[in-house]
């Protein structure tokens, strides 16, 4: 979506002009936040009145706090393009925000109110979401992008079931509504990555006169690996320590691997934009590669996850926030050293993650650079890109 809309002239205005930019913004501070909140915790310098163990709420503020920004980020300023219909600005854009604030704020001190209201207020950011989604796509006869809203309504699901699993006393970081929560999110990076890395490697490729291309989005082998990861999952969700499940996970991981492979991503490496990209779709089959060998009793299951959770979601989120924030700011998608450094930070917090579940003895130390490497990828995100969302487009301004 070209953000052109009447080009306001105050920066506050520009903020809101264009949905990416409050909340790749807000994404960015939030996953910063809840980082240095975790390892306070961790290390006992604080307690928060949360009202979950830690754990859950880790888990929760990312995967339903920090990637429900960034979710609303993409739909509210690509569904414009999809539907041909105006995006959302404005005091409605303001609004969005500010309930998904409070929402955040409201799981943040959940000790102190009402667990209807804490539930409530979480919920109904993504429930606004939804809410809009479906009209625009509806009013735009958009039924292509119909399994978005169910991706969406599924994830929100999750959330709800987690809550309930929380205010019922169950340790809900290895409960049902997590991983309804996270395969979820990992179907959206599966369908949706399935479509922008190859078509971003395409005009890239392109661009440099290379003869050979990505394979075709969506042909016959994409629908299989698709359905094949849908299936695991589902078995996933229902028998979590079934070995069906752990082998259906790693049949969808190879095909995912191979997937990823079509696409010619070992010709993009000159330049990061499109690099990391590659890196964070190849989190999805390595995920459930990990997770899969972790129900067969070989590796750490609890620690395979981080590679969806931080590595599918938190390494294709950052790409796409970075590429969309260069895009949608009419500036150029070239990858300035800033940008280099915080994609290395993050998929170096990726890999620590993973090494502290199946490094006890170093665990400690490994959560600690983890953590602060995702902080840098984050914060550097923030201080880079933060100026370009309250600037008019570089291309008109």
């Amino acid at each position: 979506m070209t953000d052109t809309t009447s080009q306001p002239r105050s920066p506050l205005a520009m903020f809101f002009s264009l949905g990416f930019r409050p909340f790749f913004l807000g994404a960015a501070l939030w996953a910063v936040a809840v980082m240095a909140l975790w390892l306070a915790q961790m290390f006992d310098v604080l307690a928060l009145p949360i009202g979950l163990d830690p754990v859950s709420w880790h888990a929760h503020a990312f995967l339903f706090g920090y990637l429900s920004a960034v979710i609303a980020g993409f739909l509210l300023t690509a569904v414009p393009n999809w539907t041909g219909r105006a995006a959302l600005s404005g005091a409605p854009l303001i609004a969005l925000l500010l309930l998904w604030f409070l929402g955040r704020l409201a799981v943040l001190t959940a000790m102190w109110w009402p667990a209807a209201l804490v539930i409530a207020l979480d919920l109904a950011f993504l429930a606004a979401v939804l809410v809009w989604l479906l009209r625009e796509i509806v009013a735009g006869q958009n039924w292509r992008n119909l399994i978005v809203v169910a991706m969406l309504l599924a994830f929100l699901g999750g959330n709800a079931v987690f809550h309930f699993e929380a205010a019922g006393g169950e340790y809900a970081a290895q409960g049902i509504g997590l991983r309804i929560g996270i395969s979820a999110a990992v179907m959206m990076v599966a369908v949706i990555g399935g479509r922008i890395v190859p078509a971003f490697t395409r005009n890239w490729l392109v661009k440099q006169g290379s003869a050979v291309l990505p394979a075709p989005v969506m042909a016959g082998f994409d629908k299989i690996a698709l359905l094949a990861l849908l299936a695991a999952m589902i078995s996933w969700l229902a028998m979590p320590d079934w070995a069906v499940s752990g082998g259906l996970l790693v049949l969808a991981g190879c095909l995912h691997l191979l997937r990823l492979g079509r696409w010619a991503g070992h010709l993009t490496l000159a330049e990061p934009l499109v690099v990391i990209l590659h890196l964070g779709y190849a989190f999805v089959p390595l995920g459930a590669l990990a997770i899969g060998l972790g129900i067969l009793g070989f590796g750490n299951g609890a620690a395979a996850q981080h590679l969806w959770m931080a590595g599918a979601l938190g390494v294709m989120t950052l790409a796409v926030m970075t590429r969309a924030s260069l895009g949608h700011s009419g500036r150029a998608l070239i990858s300035d050293p800033v940008t280099v450094v915080i994609y290395a930070a993050i998929v170096i917090s990726v890999i620590l993650r993973w090494l502290a579940g199946n490094w006890p003895e170093q665990q400690g130390i490994l959560h600690a650079v983890s953590g602060a490497a995702w902080v840098i990828a984050f914060g550097g995100f923030a201080l880079s890109y933060g100026a370009m969302m309250i600037r008019p487009r570089a291309d008109q301004s």
